[in-house]
């Protein structure tokens, strides 16, 4: 059994020896991969906490619910979250004649229990995609009342009908960081150095999607896997939409000329930093969602974009303010923060693809900005 002591100096020799395996460099991407999703080791696949409210300072405290935690999702802030999210799930449900929902990387699953206590009989059945066994142990004691509904499985049917739920899932997948320097590109990844990871830049012709603009540094990234996850899903989703809830931009806005450092950032303990290279398997990587390539990635696999907007407005047009009315205090004031716009109201969007639905979602009945993708 791996600790948070063994964790770093354990897997950055995995990671050493598979970057030597492949030639001594290997893309930013391979590494967050590895720093992610290595077997009981990485950040998702080992068994420390890591959602909840309280941080690591209280790690393994008793009688603290959400001690030893790294950040925290909106369902564990307020149930209010996914009573909102089911009312949109509902629709495409009705409309579809559909009784299935999936959801990818279901974390604590409190989303998913809130969504099943929302919709009752409605969905037949709830199947999670998940990697990480001990998430999965986790989420089995959050969803035991729904035991004979929810299922889980490691990769996708051939088909699917129904919604797919993703929150906060697109900002884990692996990113490729490409760097100008002196107005020529390089893709960055790492070496190896005395047994340490650093950073190395190779000469690429890969390029941002759109040109930025005069000769300055600039770092961004770029997201294969991300598309490749979308036009898996438009290859098996038959009937129905997928709703994808994570903090980014429209391209224009990722690319922006002023952007120059980025969007890759490191959580723990509730604080962030801009290392992923160092304490690799105790803290998660993420970055920023360009919007634009999932919806053109939808688009060109079959998929109808049926609505993009900030989260406010979604959740706003899905009745939270409405629902906020009758809440106890503190589960208003955490609803609040769901959509003030210098909270999580305007950082987080949503965007929903689907096939076969034929009804205008009530999530983007005001302030739609597909336009602006």
């Amino acid at each position: 059994m791996f600790t948070a002591e063994s964790i770093p100096a354990s897997l950055t020799r995995i990671i050493a020896d598979a970057t030597e395996k492949a030639g001594g460099w290997q893309g930013f991407d391979a590494f967050m991969g590895q720093a992610l999703y290595t077997p009981g080791l990485g950040y998702y696949a080992n068994g420390l906490s890591k959602f909840g409210q309280m941080p690591q300072g209280l790690r393994g405290a008793e009688g603290v619910a959400g001690a030893g935690s790294d950040f925290v999702t909106a369902p564990e802030m307020t149930p209010l979250f996914g009573q909102a999210l089911a009312r949109q799930v509902a629709q495409v449900l009705e409309a579809t004649g559909t009784d299935e929902v999936w959801e990818f990387g279901a974390g604590t699953g409190a989303l998913a229990l809130q969504l099943l206590e929302a919709l009752g009989d409605q969905v037949r059945s709830y199947t999670i995609v998940d990697l990480s066994d001990s998430l999965k142990a986790r989420q089995a004691q959050t969803l035991a009342a729904h035991a004979g509904k929810v299922r889980w499985v490691s990769a996708l049917p051939a088909h699917m009908r129904g919604v797919v739920v993703g929150n906060e899932v697109l900002d884990a997948m692996p990113v490729q960081l490409l760097v100008r320097k002196s107005g020529v590109w390089h893709e960055r990844g790492v070496v190896v150095e005395q047994g340490a990871l650093q950073w190395s830049d190779r000469p690429t012709a890969l390029r941002p999607p759109i040109e930025i603009d005069g000769e300055h540094d600039y770092l961004t990234e770029i997201h294969p896997q991300g598309e490749a996850f979308v036009r898996t899903l438009a290859d098996r989703l038959t009937l129905g939409a997928a709703l994808l809830l994570d903090y980014g931009f429209p391209e224009s806005e990722y690319y922006h000329v002023q952007r120059h450092m980025g969007t890759v950032m490191c959580h723990q303990a509730h604080q962030s930093d801009p290392d992923p290279l160092q304490a690799v398997g105790l803290k998660d990587i993420t970055a920023h969602v360009n919007f634009t390539g999932i919806a053109l990635a939808a688009q060109d696999a079959g998929l109808d974009v049926l609505g993009y907007t900030s989260q406010a407005h979604f959740l706003i047009n899905c009745g939270l303010v409405e629902a906020m009315q009758d809440a106890p205090l503190p589960e208003r004031v955490a609803a609040q923060k769901l959509i003030m716009e210098h909270e999580m109201g305007e950082f987080f969007k949503v965007i929903a693809l689907g096939r076969g639905v034929d009804v205008s979602l009530r999530g983007f009945a005001r302030g739609d900005r597909t336009h602006r993708l």
